[in-house]
Protein backbone atom coordinates (compact mmCIF):
# COMPACT_ATOMS: atom_id res chain seq x y z
CA UNK A 1 0.00 0.00 0.00
CA UNK A 2 2.92 2.48 1.00
CA UNK A 3 4.82 1.69 -2.44
CA UNK A 4 1.45 2.86 -4.88
CA UNK A 5 0.76 5.86 -2.60
CA UNK A 6 4.68 6.38 -2.86
CA UNK A 7 3.36 6.48 -7.05
CA UNK A 8 7.08 5.40 -7.39
CA UNK A 9 8.92 7.85 -6.69
CA UNK A 10 6.60 10.56 -8.00
CA UNK A 11 4.45 11.19 -5.20
CA UNK A 12 5.69 14.71 -4.47
CA UNK A 13 3.99 15.41 -8.68
CA UNK A 14 1.02 13.29 -8.25
CA UNK A 15 -0.65 14.27 -5.45
CA UNK A 16 -0.85 17.95 -5.64
CA UNK A 17 -1.78 17.27 -9.05
CA UNK A 18 -5.04 15.77 -7.67
CA UNK A 19 -5.31 18.11 -5.38
CA UNK A 20 -5.63 20.74 -7.55
CA UNK A 21 -8.11 18.89 -9.66
CA UNK A 22 -10.67 18.39 -7.40
CA UNK A 23 -10.20 21.98 -6.18
CA UNK A 24 -10.76 22.85 -9.55
CA UNK A 25 -13.33 20.53 -10.25
CA UNK A 26 -15.21 21.98 -6.95
CA UNK A 27 -14.88 25.50 -8.01
CA UNK A 28 -16.12 24.91 -11.80
CA UNK A 29 -19.15 23.39 -9.63
CA UNK A 30 -19.66 25.92 -7.27
CA UNK A 31 -19.25 29.39 -8.95
CA UNK A 32 -22.35 28.65 -11.37
CA UNK A 33 -24.42 28.35 -8.63
CA UNK A 34 -23.33 31.41 -6.60
CA UNK A 35 -23.51 33.09 -9.57
CA UNK A 36 -27.22 32.02 -10.66
CA UNK A 37 -27.86 32.80 -6.83
CA UNK A 38 -27.11 36.43 -7.13
CA UNK A 39 -28.19 36.95 -10.78
CA UNK A 40 -31.85 35.77 -9.12
CA UNK A 41 -30.95 38.12 -5.96
CA UNK A 42 -30.55 40.71 -8.00
CA UNK A 43 -33.59 40.10 -10.45
CA UNK A 44 -35.93 40.03 -7.49
CA UNK A 45 -34.56 43.74 -6.23
CA UNK A 46 -35.21 44.92 -9.88
CA UNK A 47 -38.61 43.32 -9.82
CA UNK A 48 -40.05 44.83 -6.51
CA UNK A 49 -38.39 48.40 -7.07
CA UNK A 50 -40.55 47.94 -10.67
CA UNK A 51 -43.35 47.45 -8.64
CA UNK A 52 -42.66 50.04 -6.10
CA UNK A 53 -42.36 52.26 -9.25
CA UNK A 54 -45.47 51.26 -10.84
CA UNK A 55 -47.66 51.60 -7.89
CA UNK A 56 -46.43 54.73 -7.23
CA UNK A 57 -47.48 56.14 -11.00
CA UNK A 58 -50.34 54.35 -10.37
CA UNK A 59 -51.08 55.99 -7.16
CA UNK A 60 -50.32 59.89 -8.61
CA UNK A 61 -52.55 59.11 -11.70
CA UNK A 62 -55.40 58.49 -9.17
CA UNK A 63 -54.84 61.21 -7.08
CA UNK A 64 -56.50 64.62 -8.19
Amino acid sequence: MMHWLAMGGYAAYVWPAYAVFFIVLAWDWCVPALRRRRATRELRGRLARERTRNARASRAEAAP
